[in-house]
């Protein structure tokens, strides 16, 4: 998996899971999803247990904050980084 497969993976996550699968107008990867309440925090462990799954990682803690998965671009940046993914 490179990074654009997984920014494609976690939009799809966020749209299955948060958005009943259909992506509502005006969200971009840049739409903020767990300070403006999109994302529960049951939402978001399952998301994080999935993409540990997925991509063989662990993360701690202190990683499951707002400052690393408040948007998809967020999301799939952090995880790629804890992945060692390249382009």
């Amino acid at each position: 998996m490179n990074k654009q497969e997984l920014k494609n993976a976690v939009r799809n996550y966020v749209t299955a899971e948060v958005f009943s699968g259909t992506m509502p107008e005006g969200f971009n990867d840049d739409t903020k999803i767990i300070s403006t309440r999109l994302m529960d925090s049951i939402v978001t462990l399952n998301m994080v247990n999935h993409f540990e799954e997925r991509l063989g990682i662990q993360l701690q803690a202190h990683d499951v904050s707002v400052d690393n998965l408040d948007s998809v671009n967020m999301i799939s940046s952090f995880l790629s980084t804890k992945a060692g993914l390249s382009e």
